[in-house]
Formats: C-alpha cells, sequence, structure tokens
C-alpha cells in the first residue's frame, strides 16, 4: 500500500508566518518578542535543534538571544540565569535546552522559570496547568504532534492512540492534550512488555522514545497512522527518529519524516509562543499599570 507522507514543512512555515505577522504588530507598538535559549552542553543534536531555532527566529522577526554557559556550567550558575532572565522584562520567552552538565537536575531547574515566560511548558506549574485544563504553554513538540494531526485532517476521538515514551517533555503532555481530544491512550514505556501487544490494534501510534529503529512494520497495522518525535544524530550528522521509516513505508497508512516532520513544526510553535507571551506579558503590564 502507498503511505502519505505528513510532511511538517507547509504547516511550520504558516505558523512562521503568523509569527512573523504578530510580532510585526508588536513592534509597532513598541514591543519586539524575544526568547532566551539556555544551553549547558556542547550535545551534537541539541547543537543542530538550538541552531534552527536561531534560524527561524531570525525569518519570524523574533529576537533570539543564546546564552551558552558551556557545557561544566553548575546548577548554581544556571539557576542564577533564568532567575535574571525571567525577571528581565525585554525577554518574553524561556527555555533551558537539555541535556544539562552531569550531576545537574532539570526537574530542579526549571521551577526557576516564570511560568508566563515558560514557551516550552517545563515549569511544573505549567504542567498542573495543563493537567488541569487551565491556560498555559504545553511544551512545544507535544503540541507540535497535535498540530500535524489537525493539520492533516486525522481524528483522535474514540480512537486507539499509542504514545511511547513517558517522559515530561513528551509523552506525558502529549497524552494529556490526547486525552482532551477524547483519544483512547495507551502510554508504552521501558516495562511495558513488547510492543506489539499494544500497538498492532493502534489507529495512531505516536514515538518518543529517543532509540533508533524503535518502532518497525512488525509493530503496527496496515491502517495506522505513525508519528515520529525521535531526533537522533548519527555519526555523519545526519538525523533520524525512532522509527525505522524504510521498514514502514508501504505498511503504514501515514507517516512523518524525519526530518521534516513533527520538529520543524516544534520549532514555529516555540516562535508562536514567544510571540504570544510576549502580547500577554505587555497587556498583563498596561492592566497593572491601570490598577
Amino acid at each position: 500500500m502507498s503511505t502519505t507522507l505528513l510532511s511538517g514543512r507547509t504547516l511550520a512555515r504558516l505558523m512562521q508566518q503568523k509569527a512573523h505577522d504578530d510580532a510585526r504588530n508588536l513592534e509597532a507598538e513598541g514591543l519586539r518578542p524575544t526568547l532566551a535559549v539556555v544551553v549547558a552542553t556542547d550535545d551534537g543534536s541539541t547543537q543542530w535543534y538550538v541552531r534552527s531555532i536561531e534560524r527561524a527566529a531570525e525569518s519570524a522577526g523574533v529576537s533570539c538571544r543564546i546564552v551558552d554557559l558551556g557545557h561544566d556550567a553548575t546548577a548554581q550558575v544556571l539557576a542564577g540565569v533564568l532567575k535574571d532572565l525571567s525577571n528581565e522584562p525585554t525577554v518574553h520567552g524561556i527555555i533551558l535546552q537539555t541535556p544539562l552538565p552531569p550531576g545537574v537536575d532539570a526537574d530542579a531547574l526549571v521551577g526557576h522559570i516564570a511560568p508566563e515566560k515558560d514557551i516550552d511548558g517545563a515549569n511544573p506549574v505549567s504542567l498542573g496547568h495543563l493537567a488541569v485544563g487551565q491556560p498555559s504553554f504545553a511544551p512545544a513538540t507535544a503540541r507540535a504532534v497535535i498540530e500535524i494531526l489537525d493539520h492533516f485532517d486525522i481524528p483522535v476521538a474514540g480512537r486507539n492512540v499509542v504514545v511511547i515514551g513517558r517522559s515530561a517533555v513528551v509523552g506525558k503532555p502529549l497524552s494529556l492534550l490526547l486525552l482532551e481530544r477524547d483519544a483512547a491512550v495507551t502510554i508504552c514505556h521501558s516495562r511495558s512488555g513488547p510492543l506489539e501487544k499494544y500497538t498492532k490494534t493502534a489507529d495512531v501510534v505516536i514515538v518518543a522514545a529517543g532509540r533508533i529503529g524503535l518502532l518497525n512494520s512488525s509493530h503496527i497495522s496496515s491502517e495506522a497512522v505513525v508519528i515520529d518525535v525521535g531526533t537522533n544524530v548519527l555519526p555523519d550528522g545526519s538525523l533520524v527518529g525512532d522509527v525505522d521509516q524504510a521498514s514502514v513505508r508501504g505498511v503504514a497508512a501515514a507517516l512523518t519524516p524525519v526530518p521534516g516532520g513533527v520538529g520543524s513544526v516544534t520549532t514555529s510553535l516555540l516562535l508562536l509562543h514567544t510571540v504570544e507571551a510576549a502580547r500577554e506579558q505587555s497587556r498583563a503590564f498596561v492592566r497593572e499599570g491601570a490598577a
């Protein structure tokens, strides 16, 4: 059978154009949306990702400040930088990029990101709001999956959706977003046993485990939609996902490519979130001034 490729590039361009238009409107009011990305690693995949954010931000008219603290930065230094950025009026969005230096706990640091600037939904406060349906920025990668499903008119209400991976960055928040759409969600992880026990009957399979070739044609049905969230850098610098794409093509009904799938939409969403955060912070400042 023919597998439909669910490219995210067109959707990403549409989002980037919206971010650009909204950023121009804000700049006409004297406000330039600014994103700060805090980096403390020399990891190849992270550097690739940060470069993609920089390029996209430049095209969208969003200022992007890369705060590179080096691969040996301490937790104290990182916490101080996040607090300072949270208090800086000219910064509207903050990302703490992982991985971090050995011994540095990301979970203990993301709480220093002000929730109103937490445009990648890392702060536990943001995740808590997401869990109970209150306004917050969802992690951009998790929301990117939802945006792709919507863009290609792939319904999830009442359908069996399997999410492979339970991280707080993708798996858990994505499951919450899917539940909001009335999907029947199953989360698989390293202790779940054979994947095919869950994935063979799934309508939609979303893989976000960070393991090359984790999912192949033996795991899925011929009607399945497969969303590959993986971003793994090979020794030659090329990027591959968690799905054995050559194996799955011709079996799955639809498949997101890597690169050019979820990742491109994620980057555009971060810019949209930054612009939204800048707008809301400006409104909050006006409200406080009028109070």
